[in-house]
């Protein structure tokens, strides 16, 4: 089947806009910018942007029916993201400056896997990819379309994720005092749980 340009156009304004708004990953690589730095954020950037490529790819050969099928499988996902959620908002907490303690020395960014793994439990990147495919392609969309779909959402994801993580390398400079960089961390540990409320009470 051919699908038209103002589709694909339509598709890469919705994947701009749904991966450069707020949510758990993007507060993830904020943080990490802060206290790594942009290039050892790469890894983390490649795992979310690719990781989420592949659950769309998944979503649009018919993985998102099991939702519809097996209704309770969405309040699973919800409830093992929001614990992932918290454990992964406590490591950010404490990733305080580099030689502030000794905790903070073993303190390491999310890696590719870990970052690719973690939006299988990401509401926020199920609602994307559910919405993806349920606004722009028909069920009946061949292999060839879902794959192209999801590659073009990873391609224009990453620049987005990307901007989160080059603001948090910039904002790095000014947090060097580690009083300054714990209170930011813990402000972003609270906002990375915030940021799950919306999708913890949709149905």
């Amino acid at each position: 089947m051919t699908i038209s340009f103002e589709v694909w156009l339509s598709m890469v304004l919705f994947a701009c806009v749904t991966s450069i708004t707020p949510g758990p990953n993007n507060m993830m690589v904020l943080a990490s910018g802060v206290n790594f730095g942009f290039r050892k954020t790469l890894p983390h950037l490649l795992g979310i942007s690719i990781g989420h490529a592949f659950m769309c790819m998944m979503v649009g050969l018919g993985l998102g029916q099991m939702f519809t099928t097996w209704p309770m499988t969405y309040t699973v996902v919800k409830v093992l993201g929001f614990l992932y959620m918290l454990y992964l908002a406590w490591g950010v907490a404490h990733s305080a400056a580099p030689a502030a303690n000794h905790e903070s020395v073993q303190a390491k960014p999310l890696g590719f896997w870990g970052a690719a793994a973690f939006q299988w439990v990401n509401p926020k990147a199920w609602v994307m990819a559910l919405a993806f495919f349920g606004n722009f392609l028909p069920q009946d969309a061949g292999v060839a379309a879902v794959v192209a779909a999801s590659l073009l959402f990873c391609v224009v994801n990453f620049p987005c994720v990307s901007v989160w993580a080059l603001l948090g390398a910039k904002l790095r400079h000014y947090l060097q005092l580690d009083h300054y960089r714990k209170i930011f961390n813990v402000t972003m540990a609270v906002l990375l749980v915030a940021s799950m409320a919306p999708v913890l009470w949709m149905h």
